[in-house]
């Protein structure tokens, strides 16, 4: 019996999430596929190919890619349509910090800061939005 070709199969779903995992980061950080070939040595191509979830990514691919997007590699991989990079970002963390200046450290703890009051406010504001206010 002959294996049935892929095309026929259908889409591997996990395959799928990953590449799309890739893109929206990709296209959140406003990277070309052509800048990300350059800096990988991925073939444009391959990772268009691999966006789309028609091709496998090897894990010294997977590695580069998730270097260069700043992110754990265990943020594309994770099965959860909607991976928290939060609880990923934590393993990056340490390597993202690195050459920091304390200006820099001062400024990153800012933004944290920010964040965090930012959406506290959200919060309230749909806490009012529910009760009618």
């Amino acid at each position: 019996m002959t294996p049935e070709p892929a095309a026929l199969r259908g889409r591997d779903p996990e395959l799928e999430l990953l590449g799309e995992r890739l893109r929206n980061t990709r296209d959140y950080l406003g990277m070309s596929q052509q800048h990300v070939s350059d800096m990988t040595g991925i073939p444009r191509s391959a990772v268009s190919d691999i966006e789309r979830g028609s091709r496998r990514v090897d894990s010294l691919e997977l590695k580069k890619l998730a270097r260069l997007y700043m992110r754990p590699v265990s943020y594309f991989l994770a099965k959860e349509e909607e991976a928290d990079l939060g609880e990923h970002a934590l393993a990056g963390l340490p390597r993202a910090l690195v050459g920091l200046t304390d200006g820099d450290w001062d400024e990153v703890l800012s933004f944290a800061e920010f964040l965090k009051f930012r959406r506290a406010g959200e919060q309230e504001q749909e806490q009012e939005q529910e009760r009618g206010e």
